[in-house]
């Protein structure tokens, strides 16, 4: 299981990213560029010190994500997905992509998913903020896989 994140805006957000994929023992692909600057000292800021717990990888583009990472499905969480959270069913290869904050992602990213998951919501409410999505449905993906990382 991995988690990904297409060109983040809020450096907050990318901090949290790393914490949840530390403390989970999943590798965090950052695809950029970012919508803020971004540097191994502004990193290690933003995530404080789960940064060497982390196993970060960083793409300069989405062209270099594709190319770069390992084999599996690719899973968008996006508000318009076809598939509900508790109707989908993930895979221990997984890589559980989310967009920016402020846009998502563009149409040829949504394309090149393998699978679209939406969490459902209120009537009303438009999202959750992406950290908190992911939290959700990485938890939902590693309870199917039996993937938690051992108990300390």
């Amino acid at each position: 299981m991995r988690l990904a994140l297409y060109e983040p805006d809020i450096p907050q957000n990318l901090g949290a990213f790393i914490r949840l994929a530390a403390c989970m023992g999943t590798p965090l692909d950052v695809i950029e560029p970012c919508g803020f600057p971004v540097d191994d000292k502004r990193i290690r800021r933003a995530a404080m010190d789960y940064y060497d717990l982390a196993q970060l990888h960083r793409h300069d583009s989405w062209v270099a994500f594709r190319r770069d990472r390992p084999p599996g499905r690719l899973v968008l969480l996006t508000t318009s997905g076809a598939i509900s959270l508790p109707q989908a069913s993930f895979e221990p290869d997984d890589t559980l992509l989310l967009g920016r904050e402020s846009a998502g992602v563009p149409a040829e990213v949504h394309a090149d998913a393998d699978l679209r998951v939406r969490v459902p919501l209120q009537k009303g409410a438009r999202s959750l903020n992406v950290a908190l999505a992911a939290a959700m449905v990485l938890s939902e993906a590693l309870r199917q896989t039996s993937g938690f990382p051992a108990a300390t």
